[in-house]
Formats: structure tokens, C-alpha cells, sequence
């Protein structure tokens, strides 16, 4: 995504959010932007250009336009010149402010995009930021089913027929909220954690095998669906074998990694009646549980070794006791 994302397609896209306007040629329009960072070069323009990280948004805010405006007009195209002499992918001025025709000159001479933006600074810079963060995120498409069960975002994966699509209509039925089916796009929106988002082709709609395509928001209602949800973990479905070991316990936790983010990984063989949805909402409350500090099976196993310790020492006390 990161490679198709150009001065035009942010102009397009958040030109009424940032309430852009376009200063000077069109032609400025073609330049990629290659990060997701935003920069106030101030620095940069008074001359220190050996740390400049020119592939990066710039924002010129008041400081900035204040300090161009009190140079003489040679200081003010050395300035500039040595601003421009860098690849810069765009330049958008804050609070409305009308730059020097200077910069518009030099800009239309280096192919460069200026735009006026009338949103303050702080908030100028908090915006694009977080548009370009979401542009930027790594992101994969996953086959599987997401569903928000109790709050907590499951990640349905199996092979194909295993049941998925079935489990998450009948946790809709039960009030928890589809997030999507077959196609389930991820994003890392940070070091640790995910967020599942439906493709727009699909949105809220569901494949039943023996119905066909269904539209979840129609038979349901709205209620009945999310449009992102964080993953927090994976439900595995997979067929019953009797020679595969499944967990008992639950004191050794899985862990799957997508994207680089470890989210718990649990396995759930399916057989003819068992109750998948019940599992799902036992498995989600469980996981919550875990997140408040309480963890069933680590504390299960501490009383079992606490009382048989306690067992130990009163049979060594009546084995001694001979009154």
C-alpha cells in the first residue's frame, strides 16, 4: 500500500478533513511520499541541514513562515535554496497563512506541491499523522472469520468447511457483532497489537455453505456488526483426530504470530455436537479474565500443589503421633 501512496492520493482523500488548498502547479501532485512522519523544519530552513529528513511530510506553521518573513530577500532565497535543493515530497502551511511568492516560485521550479491548510498547526500535524500511520501500517489479508465476542476480538482459521462462517452466524444470533467472513484484512497499528477490518468487496456479508451469500446488517440488524475489531487471539478449528494431543490443562499457553504481534493461539477440535459457541464465549470471557490478573488454570494448579503439600505434611504428623 506504502508504494502507491502519492501527494495526489492525500489531497484526494483528506483534502476536506485537513482543508487543504492547492497553492501553486499540479504538477507537484506526481511525487511520492515515501514516510509516515511529519516534519516542522525549522532547522532546516535556518541552515542546519546535515540530520534533514527530506522524504518526510513538511508543515510550515507560524514559527516557520514568521522566520522566512523577518530574512532580506538574499537571505530569504538562500534559505530556500537550500531547503529545495533536497527531494521534498510536499509542503503544507498551517493556520491559512499566506506564504512569500518565493516559496511558490521555487516550489513550482522543483516540481514541488504547496498547500494551504486553514486547520491549526498542532492540529494540522495530529491528523495527517494519523492518516499517514494507517497508510503506512503493515497490513496481510488472512482467509478466516472475525468476530467481536464480549469485547474481545477472535480470529477464526480453520480449512475450508471446518465450520467457521456456521460458529460466527450463531454467535450473532447470541448478540456478539461480526466483524468479517472468508476475507479479513490486519493491520499492525502499533508494536502489539492487530486490527481486523472486512475487505470492501465483502463488508458485512457471509458465505453459508447450503444458503449461499447472506447480508448480516439486513437480517439482523446494525447492532449485529463492527467495521474493525482488535485481534486478541486465534481460534483454530480443526477436525477431531484421536491421535492428536490437545490441551487439558491450559496452564502452558500458544501463541501465533502475525505481523510480528504474538496473540494467544487456541485449538478447538470440532466433532458432531459440540457446542463451538459456548466454547467461543467461555473462551472470551476466560481471555478477559487473564487481562484483570486471573489466570483459571495457574491458580487451579497452585491450590492442587498447596493442598498436597499440606496432605504430605499431616501424614508425616500422624505417622509420628502415637498418643
Amino acid at each position: 500500500m506504502a508504494d502507491n501512496i502519492t501527494v495526489k492520493k492525500i489531497f484526494d482523500n483528506r483534502k476536506d478533513d485537513l482543508l487543504l488548498t492547492l497553492l501553486n502547479s499540479e504538477e507537484g501532485l506526481k511525487k511520492k511520499v515515501e514516510s509516515a512522519e511529519v516534519y516542522r523544519p525549522g532547522l532546516a530552513l535556518a541552515g542546519f541541514v546535515e540530520r534533514f529528513p527530506n522524504k518526510r511530510t513538511m508543515v510550515f506553521g507560524e514559527t516557520e513562515l514568521a522566520y522566512l518573513n523577518s530574512l532580506g530577500k538574499e537571505d530569504l532565497i538562500g534559505s530556500l535554496e537550500r531547503f529545495f535543493a533536497f527531494d521534498i515530497p510536499c509542503i503544507i502551511i498551517s493556520k491559512g497563512i499566506i506564504p512569500p511568492l518565493e516559496i511558490l516560485a521555487m516550489a513550482d521550479r522543483k516540481k514541488t506541491a504547496v498547500f494551504s491548510s486553514r486547520r491549526s498547526t498542532t492540529d494540522l500535524v495530529s491528523r495527517l499523522s494519523v492518516y499517514l500511520d494507517n497508510q503506512f501500517a503493515p497490513t496481510i489479508t488472512l482467509h478466516g472469520t472475525l468476530v467481536d465476542v464480549y469485547g474481545v476480538g477472535l480470529l477464526y482459521t480453520g480449512k475450508s468447511g471446518v465450520g467457521k462462517s456456521e460458529c460466527a452466524l450463531d454467535l450473532i444470533e447470541r448478540g456478539h457483532r461480526l466483524v468479517a467472513d472468508d476475507v479479513i484484512k490486519i493491520t499492525r497499528k502499533s508494536a502489539n497489537y492487530l486490527v481486523g477490518t472486512s475487505s470492501e468487496i465483502l463488508g458485512q456479508h457471509m458465505e453459508v455453505r447450503g444458503i449461499g451469500i447472506i447480508d448480516v446488517e439486513a437480517l439482523f440488524g446494525i447492532r449485529a456488526i463492527r467495521l474493525q475489531k482488535r485481534v486478541e487471539a486465534e481460534v483454530r478449528l480443526s477436525y477431531w483426530e484421536d491421535t492428536a494431543d490437545y490441551e487439558r490443562l491450559g496452564i502452558d499457553e500458544k501463541y501465533t504470530t502475525v505481523l510480528g504481534v504474538e496473540i494467544p493461539l487456541i485449538t478447538i477440535p470440532v466433532s458432531p455436537g459440540k457446542n463451538i459457541t459456548v466454547i467461543s464465549e467461555v473462551i472470551a470471557m476466560n481471555l478477559m479474565l487473564k487481562v484483570y490478573g486471573e489466570h483459571s488454570a495457574q491458580d487451579f494448579s497452585r491450590r492442587l500443589t498447596e493442598r498436597l503439600a499440606r496432605a504430605g505434611n499431616v501424614g508425616d504428623y500422624l505417622e509420628s503421633d502415637y498418643e
